[in-house]
């Protein structure tokens, strides 16, 4: 069942400046070879995202409209975490807040930079154990479906190329134990 509050945003317009979600600064460096440029860099906390596993193998989503990409995606439950707060706390606000599920155990099993142009840091934590203990809490500007995959089905998701946080779903999947390493 698809919830009718997750679709396609409409856009209204577009600046050429930042809005105040993300902060942009510029840097200058100077090279080794003695010229000098700006660079554009996102400047940020840290952020994470959960791999949510329950108990029968089912990966736990979250199916919102995502304003980069300009379309709904599968994504990762996941978001900021706050000033000094820890990322496992973080991690599990987000998948209380975003889905309603709780997790036994979580593991941060990726740190990571967003970009070579960002100082955000990111951290990819696997969530075992899930299970729904209550209805999502979502922010004013969240419309968030929870939709249940199958970790196969996950995996061939993943792999579409049509979410965000590649990296940090392929590190959960790995620290579960569903990717086989190259031989």
């Amino acid at each position: 069942m698809s919830d009718a509050r997750v679709s396609e945003w409409t856009q209204l317009g577009e600046l050429d400046e930042p809005a105040g979600f993300l902060k942009v600064r510029g840097r200058r460096y100077r090279y080794p070879d003695g010229n000098e440029d700006v660079w554009d860099i996102l400047v940020g906390g840290s952020t994470v995202a959960v791999v949510a596993l329950t108990g029968d193998e089912q990966v736990v989503l979250a199916r919102q409209y995502r304003p980069g990409p300009g379309r709904v995606l599968l994504e990762l439950p996941g978001g900021n975490a706050g000033g000094d707060e820890p990322v496992e706390v973080a991690a599990a606000r987000e998948l209380l807040e975003e889905t309603g599920y709780e997790a036994a155990t979580l593991e941060v099993v990726m740190r990571t930079f967003l970009s070579s142009y960002a100082s955000h840091r990111r951290h990819a934590v696997l969530a075992r154990g899930c299970r729904k203990v209550a209805e999502p809490r979502l922010d004013d500007a969240e419309f968030i479906e929870t939709v249940l995959m199958p970790v196969g089905a996950f995996v061939r998701h993943v792999l579409s190329g049509q979410m965000t946080d590649t990296d940090a779903a392929f590190a959960g999947l790995a620290a579960a134990g569903y990717l086989k390493p190259a031989v």
